[in-house]
């Protein structure tokens, strides 16, 4: 029978984690008794630097319940590191894993057949929002235009994807392997070509506060998935760089033939559009490529992710990797 690990990122989270246990844990408890999951399956709730009493909370619920576990990260690493964080603590203490935000919007059931999926032989299910009803329209709006810009710059994901995902023992392992610190897992495990599927996911209303993701978060988690994955905005700067070429050409036979026929005409208005657009068009392409010497920079250094600083319901030895039980 499988061992079931469910991981749970939780930054200022105090509001909805009494609630989101209590789902959790009947969850388990109809599991283990439709003997789809053994008994020691459990939930890792990431704490990833909350500067409420999400930690504090925590304990009291693996206090209560011992498969409630706690991951405490010293620092605030980000959503994408905090769900690393936790898929590398689990791997070789569970069959599979599921990550799912701790506000629990993503589809429950859908979890129960990632479940079913995986006993079928699948390594990565993963759930697609077929339904944005708990979104509000800008987020839904901003979503959408984010993955048909990453399509359409060449990133590899599955669309209207985020992060709540089943990855078998397997697939764990072979994530492992990927030490990049620009993380974009959205596009990495994609990469890892094993078995895979989807399930749809309903989203649903948030229980209580609010979504810890701003808008600033998600511009930069786009700006991460492109530029992590893809060189197409470099080749679209030098099309770019070509057209304007090209036009300065056609600008310097214009102002020979007026030099010579005595057109002059005071182009002042013309000169000023034409610098400014320029100059922000230059701009913008150091922009760009300065992006990708930043990331150049930070990979180079190989700084850790994120650093622990404690852990609540750690097993005393953890199990060498065994081949999954479907």
């Amino acid at each position: 029978m499988m061992r079931l690990a469910i991981i749970c990122p939780c930054y200022n989270e105090h509001e909805v984690l009494d609630e989101s246990a209590r789902r959790l844990s009947l969850l388990l408890d109809e599991l283990t008794a439709a003997r789809k999951i053994s008994a020691d399956s459990y939930v890792l709730l990431v704490n990833d630097g909350s500067r409420d009493d999400t930690w504090e909370i925590i304990r009291s619920l693996h206090a209560a319940d011992p498969r409630f576990r706690g991951l405490n990260l010293a620092r605030n690493a980000g959503h994408q590191n905090a769900i690393m964080a936790g898929m590398m603590t689990v791997r070789g203490r569970c069959d599979a894993a599921v990550t799912i935000d701790v506000d629990l919007q993503d589809d429950l059931e859908a979890l129960k057949r990632m479940i079913d999926k995986y006993r079928e032989g699948t390594d990565i299910v993963y759930g697609v929002k077929r339904s944005r009803r708990g979104d509000s329209w800008m987020k839904r709006t901003t979503a959408e235009s984010f993955y048909r810009l990453q399509h359409a710059m060449g990133v590899e994901t599955v669309f209207n994807h985020a992060d709540f995902r089943l990855m078998s023992g397997r697939a764990l392992d072979e994530l492992a392997q990927y030490g990049e610190r620009n993380l974009y897992l959205r596009g990495i495990v994609p990469l890892l070509g094993l078995r895979t599927d989807t399930v749809d996911d309903v989203i649903g209303e948030r229980e209580a506060g609010k979504s810890k993701y701003t808008l600033k978060k998600m511009a930069n988690l786009a700006v991460d998935g492109i530029t992590s994955f893809s060189v197409k905005p470099i080749h679209l700067i030098f099309g770019a760089g070509l057209f304007f070429l090209g036009v300065s050409v056609a600008m310097t036979i214009y102002i020979l033939w007026s030099y010579f026929v005595h057109s002059v005409v005071p182009g002042w208005t013309s000169l000023m559009l034409s610098l400014w657009f320029i100059g922000s068009i230059l701009l913008l392409a150091i922009g760009v490529i300065g992006e990708y010497i930043g990331k150049i920079y930070v990979e180079v250094k190989a700084r850790p992710r994120y650093h622990i600083e404690s852990l609540l319901g750690d097993d005393p030895t953890p199990p060498l990797r065994k081949n999954d039980e479907r």
